[in-house]
């Protein structure tokens, strides 16, 4: 089995900042894609931002782009999302995903069918 488990999520206020944080256990993850997503109530999960197996190439959606940024540390396997100047439109609840496929072109990193293991989710609320 394998597990991810997010934290770091919160309360904050607009203009705010947080690190998210998604932990991999059960199998090592340090050579495979990982991604953020989120959802918001009544809305669909959107991509937020994905980093290849090195961390050498980063993807962002243009709603957060400028704003966030994915980050990962191999010998720990764990991936970052640095969210800052936070709008109450980043309410959402972001899950963490991995895959244990590599892509055979960028565009696979924005799909979630791609992603074969998920996080619980952790809670980010932007209000004043």
């Amino acid at each position: 089995q394998v597990q991810l488990v997010e934290s770091g999520g919160g309360l904050v206020k607009p203009g705010g900042s947080l690190i998210l944080s998604c932990s991999a256990s059960g199998h090592t993850f340090s050579r495979y894609p990982m991604a953020w997503f989120r959802q918001a109530p009544g809305k669909e999960r959107e991509f937020v931002a994905a980093t290849s197996w090195s961390g050498g190439s980063t993807y962002y959606a243009d709603s957060v782009k400028g704003r966030f940024t994915i980050s990962r540390d191999s010998a720990k396997a764990t991936v970052y999302l640095q969210v800052n100047s936070l709008k109450p439109e980043d309410t959402a609840v972001y899950y963490c995903a991995a895959s244990l496929i590599q892509p055979v072109s960028g565009s696979y990193y924005f799909r979630s069918e791609f992603y074969n293991y998920w996080g619980q989710g952790t809670q980010v609320t932007v209000s004043s």
